[in-house]
């Protein structure tokens, strides 16, 4: 028995439509190999001292690896483009970073268990005698330990924690560690820009046997400066002489250099915080760190203090001193602006109209 193929037609398979589809690859720039290391640096967040050197390599290989170009290139030694060179690793970028330069070998701490309880009990019995005066009684009581020192003797006190007052010693030890690092004046790139960097600093002056406090500021390219006269060595005058230099200024001030002095803490990095004006540190006992600062002072001195200027009563002081810093300002020539006053240095440099701020006269 014969049907016709139209009553079966359901019976005949129809083609399966293809679960998925062939696509080409999409075209893919190839990335050079110097941009892959700086896409890698974003990546794990290398700091920016390890990004600066990795731009050492980068262009110390793409000059032919050619070492003294690219150390003047980037005004560094050479040796130290070689050590960074050994010490780089590329698979791993994270060697480009400072490593720590504690020493290997430290001092350590060689006193014995005897000395131990001997200095133990020579600081209770005496409480109040400091390190030296317990040296000299441990010497007379045992004058055949001839090893025993002062500084084995405070190692042990700070060891067992035995004070007069250990609420006292613990907020004193507390001070003595810096929470925050310090910025240092090396590290800051300078630019020859008005307002950049400006340096303070403070001149201590005797007036019949009163203290009195000069705060001085100087633009470190224009060598526009200001002063001011303080009764007080505090951080409160110190953030009132950065309120004034910042008005001054028209709150152009990009940077602040100062020394470690204690009128530069508290009120003052409050008052920077605000303005949201870095605090850079002079390193200690290192004058010429600050020695446009340094040569301003002299020239205060010698210009004005000691010509018959210094008293003690800081508003005719300061009247008096308002009126020379307007003529260092704006009329006394600057040998090294090439015998321009700061101010028409500044305009002259900047190409704007010769027109003075009115806060000066304030």
């Amino acid at each position: 028995m014969t049907y016709p193929n139209h009553q079966f037609s359901w019976f005949v398979p129809k083609p399966c439509k293809p679960s998925c589809y062939y696509l080409p690859p999409k075209f893919r720039p190839v990335v050079s190999r110097h941009n892959r290391w700086r896409r890698t640096a974003e990546v794990v967040k290398l700091s920016k001292d390890a990004k600066s050197r990795l731009e050492w390599i980068i262009f110390y290989e793409t000059k032919d690896k050619n070492a003294s170009l690219t150390a003047r290139h980037f005004g560094i030694a050479r040796k130290t483009l070689y050590s960074w060179l050994n010490r780089f690793d590329e698979s791993n970028l994270r060697t480009l970073e400072e490593r720590s330069r504690a020493p290997v070998k430290r001092r350590v701490r060689d006193y014995t268990p005897l000395q131990y309880v001997r200095v133990v009990k020579l600081r209770k019995a005496h409480i109040r005698y400091g390190k030296l005066k317990l040296l000299q009684l441990y010497q007379e009581e045992f004058p055949t330990d001839d090893t025993m020192t002062s500084w084995k003797i405070q190692c042990i006190i700070q060891q067992c924690g035995i004070y007069y007052n250990p609420v006292k010693q613990a907020r004193i030890n507390k001070k003595r560690v810096r929470s925050v690092k310090r910025k240092k004046i090396t590290d800051l790139t300078r630019k020859p820009v008005t307002g950049f960097l400006v340096c303070v600093d403070t001149v201590i002056r005797y007036v019949n046997g009163q203290r009195r406090y000069i705060l001085t500021a100087i633009d470190r390219y224009s060598k526009l400066s200001f002063a001011r006269m303080y009764t007080t060595h505090s951080s409160k005058n110190a953030a009132d002489f950065l309120h004034r230099l910042h008005y001054l200024l028209d709150g152009k001030i990009e940077n602040i250099q100062t020394d470690n002095g204690s009128e530069f803490k508290k009120c003052f990095d409050q008052a920077l915080t605000r303005l949201e004006i870095p605090h850079y540190h002079s390193r200690v006992k290192t004058p010429k760190d600050n020695a446009v600062n340094e040569r301003f002072n002299r020239t205060l001195n010698d210009e004005f203090l000691a010509m018959g200027n210094l008293r003690a009563d800081t508003i005719i002081f300061n009247r008096n001193l308002t009126e020379w810093l307007i003529e260092y300002n704006f009329r006394r020539p600057h040998q090294t602006l090439g015998y321009l006053s700061p101010v028409n240095f500044h305009f002259k440099y900047h190409k704007v109209l010769p027109m003075y701020p009115s806060s000066t006269f304030h």
